[in-house]
């Protein structure tokens, strides 16, 4: 889980704050002390933590803190403030050029995603930006690497554009031609990448910026690389002056050094970050909600944008009407828990949630096999037996579970989990619980989850 070892040694220290009713600067330099090892061990740039150790500690020894009802809470506060801050403050958002077509070039070493994330971004622009998006192959010397756009394209609904081991100057001019041609209006610039960098790869990236003039020049760089993809960050900028950074395998990165240092070191900021293997796992980097998950606060914003991405609304309405008549049944369920597998891991998800302790969530067991097993138990029963499952007796749970290839036990416990589900279902359909609902979901569009996120 991201930044799950960040997490869980910055909460260890804001505890021992806690503890304390008033607070001194001897408790704040021993706080202080902590934060700095912590964000070291995390890959942090040294000079980065200098800076943020300094700041940090500059207002938490004022009257800000020392007058506060609850220092240690003020302390966190303002923590999560300068986490922000250092992430880079507020969301930095794609630019589209005011006279089409967009040209964004994709630059970065080889192995840290570009073609992958590329096609995730691309049909990031198509889904949420209404946009027609074509991607460029550009990458000539890797093997492979114009199949695997064509590919990753094809699973996206993306067109791509190549002209096989030419050159990758030229593929890029001729591509925004292309492009112009067939009312793309972003072009996307798949680069090569070197397993390090070297003159002649930024003298070829010089050539293409100046022969295309990019809108945007996005450098990938994978998370899991630490203070390497920060150097190749800077050398990178140095070169090319790049106008933001997309962070591939966040996931993954239990440190997190990466992501706090690029921003501080090379004054770009973090524009997207790649969530998972899945090209639908991408989201807008948001430096205030990364700051908040980091000090496990979580990150209900994001959790509820993923629901109203995967939930279907006419869905959720008709389900409404059922809620409100007390018939759920196994087929909704089943309807509901494909909605949240669309959203994503559920250990992810339920990092989302404020007050989940990181450490106790990578301890308990998440099995994220039950769901398939769950759905095929249902699948294996007959419509009857989904709509009413009070008829399902003893020769019925065989033939289900035979029809699986599960047990008889894993049909009694999907039944036992169906049955609290009705009854948490039954009290949130109450007219006292659906008032409560609607006034929380005024002016927000309605959602799934069993009406959680309405």
């Amino acid at each position: 889980m991201a930044f799950e070892g960040l997490s869980e040694k910055l909460s260890a220290a804001f505890k021992k704050l806690r503890g304390k009713g008033t607070l001194n600067e001897n408790d704040i330099k021993e706080a202080m002390r902590e934060i700095r090892l912590t964000l070291l061990e995390a890959d942090v740039s040294y000079k980065v933590v200098k800076d943020f150790v300094a700041k940090v500690s500059e207002r938490a020894v004022g009257a800000e803190v020392m007058e506060s009802l609850t220092p240690a809470q003020m302390v966190i506060k303002i923590v999560n403030e300068e986490l922000t801050a250092l992430m880079g403050g507020t969301v930095a958002k794609l630019n589209f050029a005011s006279k089409p077509p967009t040209v964004i070039m994709l630059v970065g070493l080889q192995g840290a995603g570009k073609t992958t994330n590329g096609a995730k971004l691309a049909a990031y622009v198509k889904k949420h930006n209404s946009r027609r998006p074509l991607m460029v192959a550009c990458d000539v010397y890797r093997p492979a690497a114009i199949k695997q756009l064509e590919v990753v394209g094809g699973q996206v609904g993306v067109p791509v554009f190549q002209q096989g081991q030419g050159d990758p100057v030229e593929i890029a001019k001729n591509g925004i031609k292309h492009a112009m041609d067939h009312g793309n209006d972003v072009v996307f610039i798949d680069t090569a990448g070197r397993l390090h960098i070297d003159e002649a790869l930024m003298d070829e990236l010089k050539n293409i910026k100046a022969a295309v003039n990019p809108t945007e020049i996005l450098l990938v760089v994978d998370a899991m690389t630490g203070q390497d993809a920060v150097n190749a960050a800077q050398a990178f900028n140095d070169a090319l002056d790049i106008d933001g950074v997309m962070m591939t395998k966040l996931d993954g990165d239990a440190r997190g050094g990466a992501a706090l240092s690029v921003k501080a070191v090379t004054g770009k900021p973090i524009k997207f970050a790649g969530m998972g293997e899945k090209l639908d796992q991408i989201e807008p980097f948001y430096p205030d909600r990364m700051a908040s998950r980091i000090l496990g606060m979580g990150d209900v914003l994001t959790l509820i944008e993923k629901a109203q991405m995967n939930i279907d609304e006419k869905k959720a309405e008709e389900l409404e009407k059922k809620l409100r008549q007390n018939r759920f049944t196994l087929d909704d369920f089943l309807d509901q828990m494909g909605q949240i597998k669309n959203m994503g891991s559920m250990q992810d998800l339920l990092g989302m949630i404020p007050g989940v302790d990181a450490k106790a969530l990578s301890n308990a067991t998440i099995d994220e096999k039950a769901m398939p097993r769950l759905e095929a138990i249902i699948l294996s029963m007959t419509k009857a037996e989904r709509e009413n499952p009070s008829i399902i007796n003893g020769s019925r749970k065989k033939r289900i579970a035979a029809g699986c290839g599960q047990k008889v036990e894993d049909v009694n416990r999907l039944l036992k989990q169906f049955d609290m589900m009705q009854k948490m279902v039954r009290q949130m359909s109450s007219p006292g619980m659906m008032k409560k609902a609607k006034r929380a979901a005024k002016g927000r569009k309605k959602g799934g989850l069993f009406g959680l996120f309405s």
